[in-house]
C-alpha cells in the first residue's frame, strides 16, 4: 500500500522478475522528494535495452527489475513513454508533484484496466472486483450492460456496469484537476505488403524467434499452456529450442481436457472433429503433495 493526501494505491504482485527488487507500489524521487508511484501488471520485453538508454541519461537503478525500468521512464519521456514500450502492460503512474494519474494500456489490450469515475477522482483496477470494493463504486447493471454481456461482439470501453469503463488497448488516460483527457498512442495500420514468399517466411521466423526469446526472461519457472492448435506448438516448439540451446533443460507443457468432450464433441462449421488426442507424463512438484503434467498433442 502506498498512502498520501490524494492518492492511495495498493498492488498485489505476480513476480516473475528481480522478485524481491520489484516489490510495488514502487517510488521514485527527485530533488529529494517522491516524484512519481507506479503500480504495473504484465512484462516490458525491451526493459533491457530501455534500462541501457536510460543508464545513458544519467538515471542510477537499484533494482534489477522491468517495473523499475517502466517507472523510470516515466521520469524520462513522461507520457510519452508508452511509444518506448515493448511488452504487454496495465500501469498507472500517480505523480505527486502535479497531482495527476496517468494510465496506459499496450497496444493489442492484453492486461485489462479499469477505472470508475467520481465526483472528486478516479477509481481504477486491473479487475472489475478490485474499483467494486469501494463503497464510491455503485453496483448498478443497466440494459447496455446486459446487451454487452450477451453479446458476441465487445464495445470498446464499456465495462459492463453503469459508470465503469475500460481504458481501451493503445491508449493513455490522463486525470487530473481539469477533468480526464484521452489519447490513442497507437493504432494498426494497413500497408501495402510487397515481400515475395520466401522473404516473409524469413521475416516471421525472425519475429517469432526474437518474441518468444524476450518471453522466456523469468527468474521463475516457464512454462507453455499447449492447445493442440497451430500457434500455441509453435510457441512451445521454439521455446524448446531455445532453451535447449541455452543449456536451460526443456520447456514445461500444459494441456486441458473435459471428461467426455470427445464423447460428446459435435461438428460444426468451426471445429468437424475434436481437435487433438494427447498423450501425458506426469512428475512430482512438490515431494508427496502433487504432480503436474507434461502433455504432447497430435492431431486427429
Amino acid at each position: 500500500m502506498w498512502l498520501a493526501p490524494h492518492a492511495a494505491i495498493g498492488h498485489r504482485r505476480l513476480a516473475i522478475i528481480d522478485l524481491a527488487g520489484g516489490r510495488q507500489p514502487m517510488t521514485a524521487g527527485q530533488e529529494g522528494r517522491e516524484a512519481a508511484v507506479l503500480t504495473y501488471s504484465g512484462e516490458i520485453y525491451n526493459f533491457e535495452e530501455l534500462r541501457t538508454e536510460l543508464e545513458g541519461h544519467g538515471h542510477v537503478f537499484r533494482t534489477r527489475s522491468d517495473t523499475e525500468v517502466l517507472l523510470r521512464s516515466y521520469l524520462q519521456w513522461g507520457e510519452d513513454l508508452a511509444e518506448h514500450l515493448n511488452g504487454m502492460f496495465a500501469f498507472a503512474v500517480w505523480d505527486p508533484r502535479a497531482e495527476r494519474l496517468l494510465m496506459v494500456r499496450d497496444r493489442m489490450g492484453i492486461k485489462p484496466l479499469y477505472y470508475y469515475p467520481t465526483a472528486h477522482g478516479v477509481l481504477f483496477g486491473s479487475e472489475p472486483k478490485a474499483i467494486l470494493a469501494n463503497p464510491l463504486a455503485r453496483r448498478v447493471l443497466e440494459m447496455d450492460g446486459l446487451r454487452e454481456l450477451l453479446a458476441f461482439v465487445k464495445t470498446p470501453e464499456h465495462g459492463i456496469l453503469s459508470g465503469l469503463y475500460e481504458v481501451r488497448p493503445g491508449q493513455v488516460v490522463r486525470v487530473s484537476r481539469d477533468g480526464i483527457v484521452k489519447r490513442r498512442y497507437w493504432r494498426l495500420s494497413s500497408r501495402e505488403h510487397p515481400d515475395d514468399v520466401s522473404s516473409t517466411v524469413k521475416t516471421v521466423r525472425e519475429l517469432l524467434d526474437d518474441i518468444v526469446t524476450r518471453q522466456l526472461i523469468s527468474d521463475v519457472p516457464l512454462c507453455t499452456l499447449l492447445s493442440g492448435g497451430l500457434d500455441s506448438s509453435m510457441v512451445t516448439a521454439l521455446a524448446a529450442k531455445l532453451l535447449r540451446e541455452q543449456g536451460l533443460g526443456t520447456v514445461r507443457s500444459f494441456s486441458v481436457d473435459f471428461t467426455g468432450y470427445s464423447e460428446n464433441f459435435k461438428p460444426d462449421l468451426t471445429r468437424s472433429t475434436p481437435p487433438t488426442r494427447r498423450t501425458c507424463t506426469s512428475w512430482p512438484v512438490t515431494p508427496a503433495r502433487t504432480t503436474a503434467t507434461s502433455c504432447s498433442t497430435r492431431p486427429r
